[in-house]
């Protein structure tokens, strides 16, 4: 199957990779089907919507920022990121993780009820 996206052109996959995110993510819950596309040496994911192509999320796995974060058994957590001309700028958001279980293609975003994780998570700083 071939999908038609703006970040990277025309990406070819299966329907096996393709993840379904139950209720989507919050603010996009028409949207349950994604690639999870991962660029060459870059810190940075794209969840790629297959339903709506020009949809795109950039996210950083958690556990690379923080290895003391909050775990689901089965799925590693992610991040989206705000990107930014400015890399200081750019931030994670840490309040409101997407979990991906990679291996059964299965994702579900949840919100911590915990003060210490923020939206706006600096990923860089001087």
């Amino acid at each position: 199957m071939k999908l038609k996206t703006e970040q990277f052109g025309e990406i070819e996959y299966a329907k096996e990779n393709v993840i379904r995110i139950e209720k989507g993510l919050f603010g996009f819950e028409h949207l349950e089907e994604y690639l999870l596309v991962q660029t060459e040496n870059t810190l940075f994911y794209w969840l790629n919507s297959v339903d709506e192509p020009s949809t795109a999320f950039p996210m950083v796995g958690i556990n690379v920022l923080d290895d003391t974060y909050p775990q689901v058994e089965g799925f590693e957590p992610f991040g989206i990121v705000t990107l930014d001309k400015d890399p200081l700028k750019i931030s994670v958001n840490m309040k409101a993780p997407l979990y991906i279980n990679q291996e059964e293609k299965h994702g579900k975003q949840k919100i911590l009820d915990r003060e210490k994780y923020l939206v706006n998570y600096k990923l860089f700083v001087e």
